[in-house]
């Protein structure tokens, strides 16, 4: 049986992609997240959040204030999909963080922003708000922590959603002859310094990836 290796713990119906697939699972969590001890300002109105680990934090001490009066310009559907679960506004959503930067610049070229992020956060957002004199503040609001595990065996797949597991998971293992499925374009981006046999979701989504990852697999001899 082909087995495919996800480094991150899938939810029930993720996982549930993979009845009848003829496929094998192999979950565990590459990284793990901590919510950094940082009072967030509640009084701002332009919030920018790139993961849901920034938004678990300013939910976290936003859950007394009134959401609607918050605005959350994002990255990525689950992350809206978040925000709108809890009550805020998101004005603006892209598909990753260069493009939120164009928006927001093209846009929103006199707003003052609040851009609440991890240790392991990119340049790239931060590097062009800066460059078109965007107003805007940072707080790191999480950190992202490599979580190693030795696999004493090889996958015939392996699922990577950040640059980080990438990281992680080679800290004790290698990526052999696996292919492997990543997120997005950041994702592969790492993943070609240590393989050429890689697959580039459609959509930045873990079901997306889960997809690919089956589709391939079970039509591959």
């Amino acid at each position: 049986m082909k087995t495919i290796l996800s480094t991150k713990m899938l939810s029930l119906a993720q996982k549930e992609l993979f009845l009848n697939s003829g496929l094998g699972l192999v979950e565990y969590d590459a990284l793990k997240i901590e919510l950094v001890n940082v009072k967030i300002p509640l009084d701002q109105v332009n919030y920018i959040f790139t993961s849901k680990n920034a938004v678990n934090a300013f939910l976290e001490q936003a859950r007394h204030s009134d959401a609607s009066q918050f605005n959350a310009f994002c990255v990525g559907e689950k992350t809206k999909g978040l925000l709108e679960t809890n009550g805020v506004k998101v004005v603006e959503m892209a598909q990753n963080a260069l493009d939120l930067a164009r928006i927001i610049i093209e846009k929103y070229q006199k707003k003052s922003f609040l851009f609440l992020c991890g240790n392991k956060r990119r340049d790239e957002l931060p590097a062009m708000l800066t460059k078109n004199n965007i107003q805007y503040k940072e707080l790191e609001v999480y950190r992202t922590h490599l979580n190693s595990k030795a696999f004493q065996r090889n996958f015939d797949g392996i699922l990577f959603f950040s640059p980080s597991g990438i990281q992680s998971y080679l800290l004790e293992n290698s990526v052999g002859n696996s292919t492997l499925f990543c997120i997005g374009d950041t994702t592969a981006a790492e993943a070609k310094k240590y393989s050429n046999k890689i697959i580039v979701a459609n959509k930045p989504t873990a079901e997306n990836v889960l997809v690919q990852a089956i589709k391939e697999m079970s039509f591959r001899t």
